[in-house]
């Protein structure tokens, strides 16, 4: 049997130093608590409602004055999202930096995060304010940190930093040892470690893993006592500092004891978990027992024997103490299955509920389980299954068993399709989408709902992204894969410009290219039938009807007619009229045997350049830098290469007519 318990404790101050670096720093601390609440603890200290209620949120922020640093604080009316956030033990989350996890390891529920990695001279607190009963004159508590510097190379008050401050606010004293302030400014802190993650700016970050520190708050009956912990970024406004905190859930009294099971075989101890040495002493200290957290004894010792644990702190930071505590046979543990559950489409749920330390557990069957040795596994069914949990102690005692039952309720997702993914509209394919029915189904296209789409089969007649959205009478609902539809329609055919070919001269002609395929016909005087840009030699006129297929099948034909010319020749229009009636709206060359234009000009009356285009079958459109231009004569020039490759040049007018 493994337990842990509270301890009647000693204490020996010690002194804390605080060693300096002269570096710049991000700094995390972690408080943490055990889970189980002892009567005597004031309510919510150690956050395991989940929430901070008894707590006292505080922002603002830090700044150097006058060679100090100043950590300026309001109180807030709760916590404010990014400054103080709660966590929980099954988050899974570690620190970026020590890798540690950010709940506390030693069983409890929750701890808080103090705030955030924005840096911007940023501070935030959160403090507790309670009063020991009047009867109670031996009372202590333990809370447990880690913290995580970047060490900057500014001065020691500019540095950011983590403050501790236990107060006996009635007496106006503060508690020494269990109050201190972590400053990096020199070499490496007692317990620390550099981190493999280094800062935005390449900066070494130091870490500490959890540690402990007692709060003795012996001969203090009647009095209030206030816990106050503090962070702060630099000063600079650019590294900062955040924590995660929690505080023990035991406070200790004259007689608590660690119980056992009355049929345990044997009882593991452990002591409170983060300090750097343990030794386990018998009542008397006459006799070390044991080294290290834990303290194993086999068979149990006699009902009542009470046994003492010096804890040492790391180095300057915390309480010397001797702790103690009585071993008893009276404790009582029943498994706890936990609720029935619903599995969705296979989807993990768990079982269970949260471990006791030193107890044994064993699922079955272990079919569907992440783990069948842990208290709260989770569970992926196909069927329904009902789960058998076994525990025990260590020590193999308060065996008990309980029964849950995981009921799985899985849709068929899949998504049939029947038909074609992408055709042409033309040519009567089509494609029909269809689920499994289940309770409730909704189409979708593009991400929105479809009116009136809800039955198990659906015929799309547009394009899009097609899905289902599907429910059924337990509640469960699953989205369907995603089916890509394409649906095309054929573009109208044209007749292209007439071309003119050089008599038996090589004259390349252009198709449309915006199909898969392309097939001229006849392929008389082509070089290749099937290519969009063939090339035409021959000696007759030739009309060409151009097939242009696309990948979803859909057919376009377009005519192209070539005219056989005896020379190269460029032919300009003598007059064009720019009235946006379709008929010679454009003045443009119409280039007979020519392969390529160098350029064609317009120029007005005063030898100013209105339009000039390199392309063939451009035109001007009687406009100038967007003003039209007034009817009247106008001179142009065209050059280009012709398919003999020689070059031609020729000059004329056109009238503009309005």
């Amino acid at each position: 049997m493994q337990l842990s318990f509270n301890f009647k404790r000693q204490s020996r101050q010690v002194r804390i130093s605080t060693p300096i670096s002269k570096k710049n720093s991000i700094l995390l601390l972690f408080i943490c608590s055990a889970a189980i609440a002892q009567p005597q603890c004031p309510p919510n200290i150690d956050f395991e409602n989940g929430d901070f209620t008894g707590w006292t949120c505080y922002t603002g922020f830090t700044a150097a004055v006058n060679g100090q640093n100043q950590i300026n604080l309001s109180p807030t009316a709760g916590p404010v999202p990014g400054r103080q956030t709660m966590y929980s033990a099954n988050s899974g989350l570690n620190d970026p930096y020590g890798g540690f996890p950010v709940n506390c390891p030693n069983g409890s529920g929750h701890s808080i995060r103090l705030g955030n990695d924005l840096g911007g001279g940023e501070a935030e607190g959160i403090s507790y304010e309670f009063t020991i009963p009047a009867n109670r004159n031996v009372y202590s508590l333990i809370y447990y940190y880690a913290v995580v510097f970047e060490d900057p190379n500014h001065e020691e008050y500019q540095q950011p930093r983590m403050v501790v401050d236990i107060t006996n606010e009635t007496d106006g004293t503060t508690i020494g040892c269990s109050s201190f302030t972590f400053i990096p400014y020199g070499s490496v802190l007692p317990g620390f470690f550099v981190s493999q993650t280094a800062g935005d700016d390449g900066t070494p970050i130091w870490c500490k893993n959890w540690s402990a520190v007692t709060i003795n708050l012996n001969g203090n009956a009647g009095k209030t006592i206030r816990l106050f912990f503090k962070t702060a970024d630099c000063t600079f406004r650019r590294h900062f500092g955040y924590a995660y905190i929690d505080v023990n859930s035991e406070c200790s009294d004259e007689f608590v004891g660690a119980s056992y099971c009355p049929d345990d075989t044997a009882v593991n101890v452990l002591g409170p978990y983060g300090y750097e040495t343990y030794t386990w002493y018998n009542n008397n200290f006459s006799q070390v027992i044991g080294n290290g957290q834990s303290l194993f004894l086999s068979p149990p010792p006699p009902v009542g024997t009470s046994i003492a644990l010096q804890v040492v702190p790391y180095s300057g930071y915390g309480c010397l103490d001797t702790l103690y505590a009585k071993l008893v046979d009276t404790l009582r543990e029943f498994a706890n299955a936990g609720e029935d559950q619903l599995s969705c489409n296979k989807t993990s749920v768990q079982i269970g509920s949260p471990p006791t330390p030193g107890f044994v557990y064993n699922w079955s069957p272990s079919t569907g389980l992440s783990n069948p040795a842990v208290s709260n596994p989770f569970v992926s069914a196909d069927v329904t299954t009902n789960y058998i949990l076994d525990m025990k102690s260590l020590g193999g005692g308060c065996r008990t068993r309980d029964t849950v039952t995981v009921r799985a309720s899985v849709i068929d997702g899949s998504l049939q399709l029947d038909g074609k993914s992408t055709f042409c509209i033309d040519n009567n394919d089509s494609a029909v989408l269809s689920v499994t029915p289940t309770t409730y189904m909704q189409w979708y296209r593009d991400g929105s709902p479809i009116n009136g789409a809800t039955e198990p089969i659906y015929r799309p007649f547009q394009s899009g992204t097609y899905y289902a959205q599907l429910s059924n009478i337990d509640g469960c609902s699953l989205t369907t894969v995603k089916q890509p539809i394409l649906i095309d329609k054929a573009r109208p055919g044209i007749s292209y410009p007439v071309e003119y070919a050089v008599l038996d001269l090589p004259d390349r002609l252009q198709a449309r290219n915006f199909g898969a395929t392309v097939k001229w016909n006849p392929s008389i005087n082509l070089d290749n039938a099937t290519s969009f840009s063939p090339v035409f030699r021959g000696s007759t006129d030739q009309l060409y009807t151009i097939q242009i297929t696309t990948n979803t099948g859909c057919v376009t034909i377009d005519s192209q007619f070539v005219k056989i010319v005896n020379g190269v020749e460029i032919y300009v229009p003598t007059a064009f009229t720019p009235n946006s009636d379709g008929l010679n709206d454009i003045l443009r060359p119409t280039p007979m045997g020519l392969k390529d234009l160098h350029y064609f000009r317009v120029f007005n009356r005063w030898g100013q350049m209105v339009y000039q285009t390199n392309t063939l079958r451009a035109g001007w459109d009687g406009n100038f830098n967007g003003t039209p231009q007034a009817a009247g004569t106008f001179v142009w020039i065209a050059e280009g290469v012709g398919s003999d490759g020689k070059v031609y040049t020729k000059k004329g007018t056109s009238i503009l007519i309005r």
